[in-house]
């Protein structure tokens, strides 16, 4: 890693920020919390689902979890006081029907980034999708759309908005529309590693390294290749940074 880039990751400790993360049961949730834990970037992240989990041994103390109603998300208000970085990571699909996709991936995402906009967040990262388009005739990719433009006009000090492709990695609860997805972008992935597919855990690298590198202006949109790009170098912050340190 880059002395500039190690650089970066120390002053951001120094800071001493706080984090949350949304949806954080889920593929790359799991992923975001376990490279948080290597990285050891926040003071304190809170956890926030409908559910608590057994979390891995490594996730250290700083980790907490909090249970909430999402449909009761206002109740909730106080957890959201004083967080600075937010990052979002829900998201279902349409197999449970067309009104719980919408209700989780738009009201949502978009109830809880009023909250955490009203509690002083600075820097909120959600996950969309490669081809988001409000005006779209799909489903998906018409809602993230929507809620992009809707996260925009929120006006956070910084909004990092992540298009990814097929995001591969595995999923506990196994979906046969990913199974069969991936099954058939295998030989694209290999040709074309950065156009259609990112890892999983490169993807939440990438999202790390994001955090802690100055952004150019407030809304980012940052589409999968550029998401390979970001991850680049970050492989190695973990044992760089204490090799910098001593």
């Amino acid at each position: 890693m880059a002395g500039e880039e190690i650089s970066s990751f120390k002053e951001f400790q120094k800071i001493g920020h706080s984090a949350f993360i949304l949806g954080y049961t889920g593929k790359v949730g799991k992923a975001l919390t376990k490279e948080l834990a290597k990285a050891k970037l926040f003071k304190k992240v809170f956890l926030i689902g409908r559910r608590q989990v057994q979390l891995d041994g490594d996730i250290g103390e700083e980790f907490e979890q909090i249970v909430v109603d999402f449909e009761k998300i206002e109740d909730y208000a106080d957890i959201f006081k004083d967080i600075d970085v937010g990052f979002c990571c829900l998201g279902t699909t349409t197999k449970n029907g067309t009104e719980s996709f919408v209700r989780v991936d738009h009201d949502y995402v978009i109830k809880s980034a009023e909250l955490a906009k009203s509690g002083g967040c600075k820097h909120f990262n959600f996950i969309s999708t490669k081809w988001a388009d409000r005006n779209g005739t799909l489903l998906y990719i018409k809602t993230k759309g929507q809620v992009e433009e809707a996260l925009k006009v929120m006006h956070f000090n910084r909004l990092s908005v992540f298009r990814p492709g097929g995001i591969l990695g595995h999923r506990d609860d196994s979906r046969l529309t990913e199974t069969v997805a991936t099954f058939f972008l295998k030989p694209v992935t290999f040709l074309f590693p950065t156009a259609i597919t990112i890892p999983v855990e490169m993807f939440a690298k990438a999202m790390i390294k994001n955090t802690v590198t100055p952004a150019d202006h407030p809304v980012e949109i940052l589409e999968n290749k550029d998401i390979h790009a970001i991850s680049g170098s970050l492989t190695m912050c973990h044992t760089d940074q204490k090799q910098a340190a001593d």
